[in-house]
């Protein structure tokens, strides 16, 4: 096990600037998740961690031991990658030996870390099969496999679900959580999926544009966002996000409808934003007039798309509600928290 510290990391592909000046600590142990859109750099900084992208400028290091230009192999890390990168003309024993057998491990005690591997992940019956006899999530749990043979100082994740269809991938989710807290090692783990890692993490890196937006642990970003790219990102459905603007003491819509929360400390006239999370709305109690469009019944909720002053708002029920489309209803803001967002710069207005 090992900290890893990110220093001021810049990544330059010619005069193309993708990592600007990104700072992370991770702790001995801990669970880090890097997550954002397509294209935010979240796999340039895993594979400049991992030594395969070369570092413009700033420095990793790993275990105290600053790595910039160490080759991967001399890093102590161990990289699971999105298309699993196992040996087609291997067995499952022979993929996840391999690191060893070219270091010139003893064949009894490669045996033997590969035996202890297989039992955690419960390949035992599996390790004279090839590659092409295993399902998508027992070839990712042999990609696993290979990187805990090696016993790494850290291991790296680079999207090792995604290929993955859903009922699987949240059973995946389990076992990779379940295998940390067994191994208790350091874990650098990519996605783009905000809900893989809201469950998974004990800490949060979310990067947009090659920069750092915001770091904590899940519901410190679920509840206590520091913007608006934030507010969205975490949360699924999504945040909704209003324009308003502060007259007499109220929060009035574009349309005119007012809204049942209170305004923040802001001058008359003054324009903001104004974020409710789908679940923090109530039907009724004399809320914003709104049109329902689409209702989503799942069984253990309900989600309701309407039309709220021409703007798409996003609700979410636990109770099955009432509704069709077409009905006209009012949403009530005053349950839960309501978010405010300066209009220009999108930082939350506390």
């Amino acid at each position: 096990m090992a900290t890893v510290s990110i220093r001021e990391v810049v990544k330059k592909f010619g005069d193309l600037t993708v990592m600007h000046g990104v700072s992370i600590d991770i702790a001995d142990g801990e669970f880090v998740v890097l997550v954002g859109p397509s294209g935010c750099g979240k796999s340039t900084l895993l594979r400049m961690i991992a030594g395969l992208e070369k570092i413009t400028a700033g420095t990793v290091s790993i275990g105290g031991r600053v790595v910039n230009n160490l080759p991967p192999k001399d890093r102590d890390i161990s990289m699971v990658f999105q298309n699993y990168a196992l040996y087609p003309h291997m067995t499952v024993a022979e993929n996840m030996s391999f690191s060893l057998t070219i270091a010139g491990t003893p064949e009894g005690e490669k045996k033997s870390r590969v035996a202890a591997a297989a039992e955690i992940l419960g390949l035992g019956p599996l390790l004279d099969r090839f590659p092409r006899q295993l399902s998508g999530g027992q070839r990712q749990r042999v990609a696993m496999g290979r990187s805990i043979v090696r016993d790494p100082q850290v291991f790296l994740f680079d999207e090792p679900l995604s290929n993955l269809d859903a009922k699987l991938r949240v059973a995946m989710r389990a076992e990779i959580k379940s295998l940390h807290q067994r191994l208790n090692t350091t874990v650098v783990y990519v996605t783009h999926d905000q809900v893989e890692a809201m469950t998974m993490a004990d800490k949060i890196v979310v990067l947009r544009s090659g920069r750092v937006e915001q770091i904590g642990g899940p519901l410190e970003l679920y509840d206590d966002p520091c913007n608006r790219f934030v507010a969205q990102f975490i949360g699924s459905p999504a945040m909704n996000v209003l324009p308003a603007s502060c007259r007499d003491g109220k929060l009035v819509l574009p349309g005119g409808a007012v809204l049942d929360a209170a305004p923040p400390a802001l001058p008359d006239g003054a324009e903001l934003l104004v974020g409710k999370r789908p679940e923090h709305v109530r039907l009724g109690g004399g809320g914003v007039p709104a049109r329902v469009k689409v209702v989503e019944p799942t069984g253990s909720e309900t989600c309701v798309l309407a039309d709220l002053s021409g703007r798409d708002f996003v609700c979410v029920f636990r109770d099955r509600m009432p509704v069709r489309a077409g009905d006209a209803v009012s949403l009530s803001f005053a349950g839960g928290a309501t978010y405010f967002f300066d209009k220009d710069t999108e930082l939350r207005i506390r």
